[in-house]
């Protein structure tokens, strides 16, 4: 017990040693968060009438970044599957950063389920037994249990990984590896579920088709490792772990598959839409060509497709894998490129046209935006405090030994202080 105490007061310690980088970033950070203040209290004072959300478009901004961050969380199985399934040991040394990564993505997605719920005071009813869960009728109830399930399994993974590096001891495997099994097999779990939760509803056409899960699965699996390469990037660039460029090289080659398969199936869903286009094919066809001036939505679709396409077509280039600094940049566009692609390029046209045929364009209000932007500001910030924890603890920086010197040493001065008051 005392070591984790130990561990607990050295991790937090830590956080507070940085330079003027480290500082302006999280400064930077709390900016967002508030407007991310205001912006909840004008909801929750106010009402849902504050949002851009309508009878006919109830899904918006807050749900389209549900969707894709869930897939975020997803995505950091590509860092631990290569690792101990495959013995890669460039990634194994960073697993626990892709741990990270996952944690703070759930707060995030959590966040954006607490916003959208627009009576948060409520959620005592997610609650089995509590409330009225609905479990197992109940998609979202399913939704639930795996995001949460999911937390716990990386909260306890990671921590059990940085506690005993912060101790010296050996890991003890007949606990840590059946938790990283099955937080492996539950990555795919969560964003399976969640597909799921809108592939279930026939009155919705552009979403209901056994298609769905494998399409988040794929765009999953080339935004989260996308997202993982710019942070490794940055953490090479501004601390002393260097993370391998078998790790990013690896990683980078996920990136460009697992997008030439999602692309694969986008463009196979726009064939068979179109080739005998029928009333299912409506959705489709307002997101990219609009319907009766209505084209709020095509510029986003447009935009998603040529920054996938490119960034598809660059990271087949080897030597542009392999350029460290360009790398991340594309990254960067095809992570943007895919959230539009599976946030709003997917959300949005669901219910556009409704069930009975109504055209209701739908744009995010401010209060959207700001909260939206605080969201993901609050999970940057959580990333960064658990990378730079992490970090510390790898770089032995932050260990058991470091803190048992400290303390002898401040006992030793004592003593000498003593003896010179005495003296």
């Amino acid at each position: 017990m005392k070591n984790i105490v130990s561990f607990c007061i050295d991790y937090v310690l830590y956080l507070w040693k940085g330079g003027i980088k480290y500082w302006a970033w999280l400064g930077f950070l709390w900016i967002f968060v508030l407007f991310w203040a205001y912006g909840n209290y004008l909801q929750l004072s106010e009402g849902m009438i504050v949002t851009g959300l309508t009878d006919q478009v109830s899904w918006g901004l807050y749900l389209a970044n549900f969707v894709f961050l869930v897939g975020v969380a997803a995505g950091a199985v590509t860092v631990v599957f290569p690792a101990y399934v495959y013995k890669h040991q460039a990634l194994h040394d960073v697993t626990v950063l892709g741990e990270m990564l996952a944690i703070a993505a759930v707060v995030m997605c959590m966040l954006f389920v607490l916003n959208h719920m627009g009576r948060p005071d409520r959620l005592w009813h997610m609650v089995p037994i509590i409330g009225i869960y609905n479990f197992p009728g109940s998609m979202l109830g399913w939704d639930v249990i795996v995001l949460i399930g999911y937390l716990l399994l990386n909260v306890v993974g990671g921590f059990y990984y940085l506690y005993k590096k912060y101790t010296g001891e050996p890991l003890n495997n007949n606990i840590y590896l059946p938790i990283i099994y099955v937080a492996i097999v539950w990555a795919l779990s969560i964003h399976t579920v969640t597909a799921f939760l809108i592939s279930t509803m026939p009155a919705r056409p552009m979403w209901h088709v056994g298609m769905m899960p494998i399409r988040f699965i794929t765009t999953a699996f080339a935004a989260g490792p996308a997202l993982i390469i710019i942070v490794f990037s940055i953490i090479r660039n501004n601390t002393k772990l260097w993370i391998k460029d078998e790790a990013i090289n690896l990683l980078s080659q996920i990136v460009v598959w697992c997008l030439g398969i999602a692309l694969f199936l986008t463009l196979s869903e726009v064939v068979t839409e179109f080739y005998h286009p029928t009333e299912h094919s409506l959705g489709l066809q307002y997101l990219m060509f609009g319907h009766n001036g209505l084209t709020k939505l095509v510029p986003w679709f447009w935009a998603s497709m040529i920054g996938m396409v490119g960034a598809f077509v660059l990271l087949l280039i080897p030597w542009v894998r392999k350029d460290y600094h360009l790398l991340p940049w594309v990254c960067g566009v095809a992570f943007i490129a895919i959230w539009i692609e599976k946030g709003m390029g997917l959300m949005i046209p669901g219910s556009i046209p409704t069930p009975i045929g109504e055209y209701v364009e739908y744009s995010p209000s401010w209060v959207e935006i700001f909260n939206s932007l605080g969201n993901w500001a609050i999970g940057f910030i959580v990333l960064t405090i658990l990378l730079k924890g992490a970090i510390g603890i790898l770089l032995g920086e932050v260990s058991l030994s470091n803190h048992s010197k400290q303390a002898s040493d401040t006992a030793a001065d004592d003593v000498k202080k003593v003896r010179y008051a005495d003296a």
